[in-house]
């Protein structure tokens, strides 16, 4: 099976409403945004990291640390909170000739280069769909604002364990090409696949309390790892 070439892409604001100052906010000894970096740098398909940023702090330390980096300087149209994905992704994909695309963020900083690849590797090992995105697992009893049962009858509880999973779009990553992009204009395209990370890996930094559960999982990681 031959594996085209990847480009990934890494979208970063200076500015960060819930965690200031996020992506280059010191995480277990280095710069939070250094860890997808070293995971995406370590792929074995990924060949080029875009950084589309407007902080030249983040800039000036992406590209002295990582050699596949090319940094997109934010135009003014795309500046702002309320900017979506999809037009930076939009941006982002005509700066390169590049065919093919993994779009990740940098507040997944416990993402590894085996799913990456592995991910990598089952889009490229089917046909029928047209993207791929990472979920995770759930078996938890959820409700609708009324009480019906999402997935499962209120009035017959079954173990948690037992439940049929339902999946979380945890917003890891995903996989999608150029061609995809301009006709879908959706990162998940039209018949996406589906691909299981474990919920801890998965973990994602939105507000304080998810950057100390990070910084402790990668503590610990480490720690495990000595």
């Amino acid at each position: 099976m031959e594996i085209p070439k990847i480009t990934a892409l890494v979208p970063m604001k200076g500015h960060s409403e819930r965690v200031p100052h996020k992506n280059i906010r010191p995480l277990v000894g280095k710069p939070a945004f250094h860890w997808i970096m070293e995971t995406l740098s370590k792929s074995a398909y990924i060949n080029e990291i875009l950084v589309n940023t407007d902080s030249p702090e983040i800039a000036e330390s992406a590209k002295a640390n990582f050699d596949k980096v090319k940094i997109l300087e934010r135009p003014d149209f795309l500046l702002g909170d309320m900017v979506s994905i999809q037009p930076l992704i939009a941006y982002d994909i005509e700066q390169t000739d590049a065919e093919y695309f993994l779009q990740t963020h940098s507040t997944n900083p416990l993402l590894t280069v085996e799913s990456v690849d592995h991910a990598i590797e089952a889009f490229f090992a089917q046909k029928e769909h047209d993207a791929l995105f990472s979920v995770t697992e759930v078996k938890q009893r959820f409700y609708w604002p009324d009480g019906r049962g999402i997935n499962h009858d209120p009035k017959f509880l079954i173990r948690t364990q037992d439940l049929e999973p339902i999946y979380h779009e945890n917003s890891c990553f995903y996989i999608f090409s150029k061609e995809t992009n301009h006709k879908i204009k959706s990162r998940l395209g039209s018949n996406p696949m589906m691909f299981p990370i474990e919920r801890l890996e998965a973990a994602d930094i939105d507000d304080l309390e998810d950057f100390y559960w990070t910084e402790f999982l990668l503590q610990r990681r480490i720690a495990n790892s000595l």
